[in-house]
């Protein structure tokens, strides 16, 4: 890891004004939080292509869907509660059932929102967006690869949702690495176990697999940014190579990336899987790093469940 904390959103929003000076067809809207998301960043370099809704995601959504029905690259952004939740009906019959080109791309997900509190940390939005038709989810393993992201989707043709978290964190990827919808990255090799994270765990499982090394343990670490459409082949080549799997999000267990690991593994290969995740529970307000040690998503956490997984080899 480079040691460097940047913040997601931060890159989002470099991105987005980077791409107003290149294309014309990328219009971007915001739902009173445009500071927060950095939406603003777009605003301020191409105002005439930027709408604040206010607080309306779900009008939001529909402008932006009529806007993508007219040929426009769409990018709709607000907190992944809001997102995901309180327009969801609108999100599945005017995007992704006619699949247009919109790009809801939401910040401040999972339980590293902090002091928010329960009411806006976006543990369930990865389940909610990967169970539907035609959408494609992202979530970047920090700001350089969100930045990436960004640039991908907008290039790519139909739905999209992005999740980023709120806070700074390691960067692990190189700045200006291409990023590929549907292509997981491994970071690091190894013969024991496989660590499949996203998001800002992908970091977690990195510093997991130095603990596991100390103690003779090699563990393969593997970026899984694009969870739908998942990279079976990756996952199947890693852990036919392990033997066993650790999954890690700042998600729910409950229907995200573990889940999309479980689905592949049942299908493809009999191994054993330990699921790193919140499990079946709301947060609660209190600092990240408080949040990440109680909901068990720290480092340790994936180290004591590789530990499990590889107890139970055949």
């Amino acid at each position: 890891m480079s040691g460097k904390k940047l913040a997601q959103r931060n890159y989002y929003g470099k991105a987005l004004a980077d791409l107003a000076s290149e294309r014309d067809d990328i219009v971007v809207l915001d739902a009173d939080l445009a500071g927060s998301t950095k939406t603003s960043d777009f605003q301020k370099v191409c105002p005439e292509r930027f709408v604040e809704v206010g607080i309306a995601e779900q009008n939001m959504v529909g402008i932006a869907a009529g806007l993508a029905a007219s040929g426009k690259t769409a990018f709709a952004s607000t907190f992944g509660v809001f997102a995901t939740g309180r327009c969801w009906e609108q999100i599945r019959l005017a995007v992704a059932y006619p699949r247009l080109n919109v790009k809801i791309v939401a910040t401040h997900c999972g339980i590293s929102v902090g002091e928010d509190g329960a009411s806006h940390q976006a543990l369930e939005d990865i389940s909610i967006m990967r169970s539907l038709p035609n959408m494609t989810v992202i979530a970047p393993a920090d700001a350089y690869e969100a930045y990436a992201a960004t640039r991908a989707i907008a290039d790519y043709d139909g739905p999209v949702y992005m999740r980023m978290g709120r806070a700074e964190f390691d960067t692990i990827t190189p700045e200006g690495a291409e990023f590929v919808i549907g292509r997981a990255t491994v970071l690091r090799e190894g013969s024991d176990v496989t660590l499949i994270g996203c998001g800002q765990m992908v970091s977690s499982c990195l510093e997991a697999a130095d603990i596991l090394a100390a103690e003779g343990i090699s563990a393969e670490v593997v970026n899984m940014a694009t969870i739908k459409p998942l990279d079976s082949e990756a996952v199947v080549s890693s852990v036919s190579k392990t033997g066993c799997c650790v999954t890690a999000e700042e998600h729910s267990v409950i229907g995200g990336l573990g889940s999309a690991v479980a689905e592949c593994l049942s299908e493809s290969l009999c191994a054993p899987l330990e699921r790193v995740g919140t499990r079946d529970t709301f947060g609660e307000s209190g600092s990240p790093a408080q949040l990440m040690v109680k909901y068990g998503l720290t480092a340790d956490d994936i180290v004591t469940a590789a530990k499990k997984s590889i107890s139970r080899k055949a």
